[in-house]
C-alpha cells in the first residue's frame, strides 16, 4: 500500500477539536503521536476550507469522514464539494437515524433502499459510501439480523462498511468473520478494543482488551481494507493518550 494505513478517528478527540484553534492545538498533537491520517467526525462547527488548511499545515491528510443522515438526504452537493475539497474519496454516516430504528424491521428494508440511492449519487461523484454499525444491529429479525438485512438489501456497489469491532463483539457476533463477509466492500474499518470493567462491556485501547486482533487483522489484509481508523468513544485516561497506546500496540503488531 503506496500510504499509511492508521488514521485517527476524530470523534475520539471530539471535546477538544470545538473551535478553530483547539482543533489546531489538537491536529499538532495527533501528528506528533505519529498519525499522518484522521477522520473528520464530532468536530466544531469549523468551515471546510479551516479544516483543509490545518490538517495540511500539520502534515495530516483526510481519509474518511461521519456525515450526517440529514445532510446526506438534504445538502448532498455541499457534502460532495467539501470531500473533493478535502481530496477525501470516503464518506459514512455514523448511524441509522432513529425514525428507521423506530420502525423495526421494516426500517431496515427502507433504510438499505434509501441508503442504495445516496450511495449511487455519491459513485456518480467518484467517493463511496460506508456505514458505522452499533450493536442494535444486531437485533433478529426470524433467522436474520438487521445488519444481514442491510448488507443483503443495499447494493454492494453503492453501501459498503464501516464496521465497529467493538460493536460488532458488544452485539455478540465475530468481528474478524464479518470482515471477511464483507471482503472488498469495507474500505475503512473502526478499531477499538473491549474490556470487563466492573462487571461491564467497556472500550479500552486496541490490543489492551479481549479482542481477537491476530485473526482481525488477518481478515482486514486479506478483506482489501484500505483504512484502519483508531477509535475509542470512551477513555479511561487522557484520549490523545489512548490513541498513542492504540498506535503502538498496532504497530507491535504489524500494522505501521
Amino acid at each position: 500500500m503506496s500510504h499509511p494505513v492508521l488514521a485517527a478517528q476524530l470523534y475520539t478527540l471530539r471535546e477538544f477539536t470545538k473551535t478553530v484553534d483547539d482543533f489546531a492545538s489538537s491536529m499538532r498533537k495527533v501528528r506528533q503521536i505519529g498519525y499522518t491520517a484522521v477522520q473528520v467526525s464530532g468536530i466544531g462547527p469549523i468551515p471546510p476550507a479551516e479544516v483543509k488548511s490545518i490538517v495540511d499545515d500539520n502534515g495530516l491528510m483526510i481519509c474518511n469522514t461521519h456525515i450526517a443522515f440529514e445532510r446526506l438526504t438534504n445538502d448532498l452537493p455541499a457534502v460532495i464539494d467539501e470531500h473533493k475539497l478535502w481530496n477525501c474519496r470516503h464518506v459514512a454516516v455514523g448511524s441509522m437515524p432513529a425514525s428507521y430504528r423506530n420502525a423495526g424491521e421494516q426500517g431496515f428494508h427502507q433504510f438499505a433502499r434509501d441508503a442504495t440511492v445516496i450511495g449511487q449519487k455519491l459513485a456518480a461523484a467518484g467517493l463511496t459510501f460506508s456505514y458505522h454499525n452499533h450493536s442494535f444491529e444486531f437485533e433478529r429479525f426470524g433467522k436474520k439480523t438487521g445488519l444481514d438485512i442491510l448488507y443483503n438489501e443495499s447494493d454492494p456497489a453503492a453501501l459498503r462498511a464501516e464496521l465497529d469491532t467493538y460493536w460488532v463483539q458488544h452485539g455478540g457476533a465475530d468481528p474478524a468473520q464479518w470482515v471477511r463477509r464483507l471482503k472488498e466492500r469495507m474500505p475503512v474499518i473502526h478499531l477499538k478494543d473491549m474490556v470487563i470493567l466492573n462487571g461491564q462491556q467497556t472500550m479500552a485501547e486496541i490490543g489492551e482488551g479481549n479482542l481477537n486482533w491476530p485473526a482481525i487483522l488477518d481478515a482486514c489484509r486479506d478483506g482489501g481494507v484500505e483504512w484502519y481508523a483508531v477509535e475509542q468513544d470512551i477513555c479511561q485516561r487522557d484520549p490523545f493518550e489512548s490513541l498513542a497506546i492504540s498506535m503502538r500496540n498496532l504497530h507491535d503488531m504489524g500494522l505501521n
